[in-house]
């Protein structure tokens, strides 16, 4: 399950999307995404010190995206927050690969192909999903757009 954490950690860098390279305060970022701004503060940290955004310091300080938002994937971003996408640290490739606590045994787990399918079906979706993705959608701050 995705925690609060990422989705305002996601909600902070597409609007960093939208606005298209200029600098956005933590106090209007953490309006724009809905976010105590303390713990919003501490999110971007987390992304700072993973350069998927950079901060830039004092009065007039705010951030901006370390790289084209089309060039960072949601999957990056949850990864960074949350851990893993894997439901199971066996069926993790990238981070944190190992056997379960209760498993006898990784060749006859009779859950770990459905697992691993769930997580190769999720990480399709979500590395295929950018910020400029949803930069472009319809939606801006929860609301959807009237056809």
């Amino acid at each position: 399950m995705l925690s609060q954490k990422a989705k305002y950690g996601l909600r902070a860098l597409v609007a960093l999307a939208r606005a298209e390279g200029a600098q956005v305060s933590a106090g209007e970022l953490s309006v724009r995404a809905g976010a105590p701004r303390k713990f919003l503060e501490a999110i971007l940290l987390e992304l700072s010190r993973n350069q998927i955004v950079v901060s830039r310091r004092g009065k007039f300080g705010g951030y901006v995206l370390a790289r084209e938002p089309g060039a960072i994937t949601f999957a990056e971003v949850i990864r960074v927050i949350d851990g893993p996408l894997a439901l199971a640290p066996c069926v993790s490739p990238r981070l944190g690969f190992r056997k379960c606590a209760d498993c006898p045994d990784l060749l006859t787990c009779t859950l770990r192909e459905a697992l691993a399918r769930a997580r190769d079906a999720t990480a399709d979706v979500l590395e295929g999903y950018t910020l400029a993705d949803a930069a472009a959608s319809g939606v801006v701050d929860g609301i959807t757009p009237a056809a």
